[in-house]
């Protein structure tokens, strides 16, 4: 399983949604991920962290695929 860790969460307000940098470490990397997660501000924070964690492994789990020029 990765490991997840987080930068400071913040509310977006105008938005209604929660965004921080998350940090996945696999296979002896790291990746960073601008994630966000629409909810209301009284939301709990394990929900808050799981799914900007959610949205940081969908982005994670892209594959191999890149633009060539």
């Amino acid at each position: 399983m990765d490991n997840v860790s987080f930068g400071p969460i913040r509310y977006n307000a105008a938005d209604g949604a929660f965004e921080a940098k998350v940090d996945i470490a696999r296979d002896g990397r790291t990746f960073r991920y601008p994630a966000r997660y629409p909810a209301p501000l009284d939301m709990p924070s394990h929900k808050v962290r799981a799914g900007l964690a959610a949205r940081a492994r969908a982005m994670s789990d892209s594959g191999d695929l890149r633009s060539v020029l």
